[in-house]
Formats: C-alpha cells, sequence, structure tokens
C-alpha cells in the first residue's frame, strides 16, 4: 500500500507540472542572476559559476521541501486522511509517498541545474566517486527537509498556511555560504551563517565538484543532515498520529 501512494503522489506531480517547474525554474532563474548580474561584482578566489552552482543545488532542496508541505497540507484538508484511515495500512504512509515524490522531484530538478550549469561554464573537477558521494549527501538532506516538510503540512491549518511556515526553508540558504563567502558578512550574521546545517552541507558538496578543501566539514555536514533527518521523521509521525487521533 505504501508503494500504491507513493504512486499517486508521484501522479500528482505530473498532475500538477505547475509545482513541478517553479522547483525547476526558480533555481535555474536564480543561478542565472547571480552569475549573470551579480557574478562580476563577487570575489570568491575562483570562478563565480564554479561557487555559486553547488549552492544553487542546494537551493533546490528548499522548493522541494516547500511543496511536500502544501501537498501535505491539502491532502489533511480534503479529507484524504480520513479515508485512509479506514484501510489496514500504517497511518504515516500517506507521508511517505509525499517524501518519495519529493526526492524524485529534486532528483528531476538537480540533473536540470546541473545539465544548464554546465551550458552556462561550470566545469566540476569531481570523480565519480566524488559524485557518488556529492549524491548521496544531498539526498539525506533532501529527506530531511522533505520529512520536515511534512510535519509543517501536518500541523498547517491550510495550504497557504503551510507555505509561510515552510518559507525559513527557502530563507535560510541565503544566510549560508550558497551565494557568497561567510567570512564577507557582518560579524552578527557570520555566526548565524557558519553554524547553521546548509552551509556545511553547501561547503561539502562544494568541495566534492570543484576540488576546494573540505577538512572535518564532510563530517560535520553528515552529523547535520542525519540528525535533521531523525528528528524530522520522528515529528512528522508523532504529529500525524496525534491529529489523526482526534
Amino acid at each position: 500500500m505504501t508503494l500504491t501512494l507513493i504512486g499517486r503522489s508521484v501522479r500528482l506531480t505530473r498532475r500538477n507540472p505547475d509545482t513541478l517547474l517553479m522547483s525547476i525554474l526558480l533555481p535555474l532563474m536564480m543561478m542565472a542572476l547571480y552569475v549573470y548580474v551579480f557574478g562580476g561584482a563577487i570575489n570568491t578566489g575562483t570562478a563565480y559559476i564554479n561557487y555559486v552552482v553547488p549552492g544553487t543545488i542546494v537551493l533546490c532542496t528548499g522548493y522541494g521541501a516547500t511543496s511536500t508541505s502544501m501537498a501535505v497540507a491539502d491532502d489533511m484538508r480534503k479529507g484524504m486522511i480520513d479515508r485512509l484511515r479506514s484501510l489496514p495500512i500504517r497511518g504515516f504512509a500517506v507521508l511517505t509517498g509525499h517524501v518519495a515524490a519529493s526526492v524524485t522531484r529534486n532528483a528531476l530538478a538537480t540533473a536540470i541545474v546541473v545539465v544548464a550549469a554546465v551550458a552556462m561554464g561550470f566545469r566540476p573537477s569531481a570523480s565519480v566517486a566524488d559524485w557518488v558521494l556529492a549524491m548521496g549527501l544531498l539526498l539525506l538532506y533532501v529527506l530531511a527537509l522533505s520529512w520536515l516538510g511534512a510535519a509543517a503540512g501536518v500541523v498547517a491549518k491550510s495550504v497557504e498556511s503551510a507555505s509561510v511556515l515552510s518559507f525559513f526553508m527557502l530563507f535560510l540558504p541565503y544566510l549560508s555560504s550558497a551565494f557568497v563567502p561567510t567570512h564577507t558578512m557582518p560579524a552578527f550574521l557570520r555566526g548565524v551563517s557558519e553554524h547553521q546545517p546548509i552551509t556545511p552541507v553547501i561547503e561539502t558538496v562544494r568541495g566534492l565538484l570543484t576540488g576546494t578543501p573540505i577538512g572535518s566539514t564532510g563530517w560535520v555536514a553528515l552529523v547535520w543532515a542525519s540528525g535533521l533527518l531523525l528528528a524530522s521523521f520522528t515529528l512528522a509521525t508523532w504529529l500525524y498520529r496525534r491529529r489523526t487521533s482526534d
């Protein structure tokens, strides 16, 4: 039954192409804006496109998580969850379906962003092993944010409020090293940027794809992503059981 719900969520994405288009077009537009408009004025010590592409890839995950939040809220509001409660399935299987659809959307969006970046001049130096490690970390991070989005969708009273609850997922990357080095920021922002989960993920992906030093950042990113996934999954399933038991 879980596979059936995963298939349903994927089909819903196909029937709502605007969701898929937004998860692809917005990162592409942001990347083009920073590369062609701001890139000439930003000094990162390397070709700016090689600096900004890893951040843009991670930015994609935030859009996917927002879509997950709204899809779950829509199911809760329309009574889909009430119908599923009468069936012999795990209560949170519907959340798993939405998370799986989010991973699928993100995989497609990431592939398109990378192809577009190469066409714009992105030149990664990663080996096959580096690509596998980078994609593995991104998968872990996507799962974590998607389950967090699912939790927001469960508690949201409407689709609109779900989008508001997940707004920070879209905003937080701008307070990271996604677009500019953290040492160029004011001191009060630098502390936030260097001690939040997105920065180590970006720095690790950037290091794997472009050969910049990673140091201990890789382990920090892994701990952040794993901890966030565990916390998000636990929170989403607990909130779901609590709301559907009423």
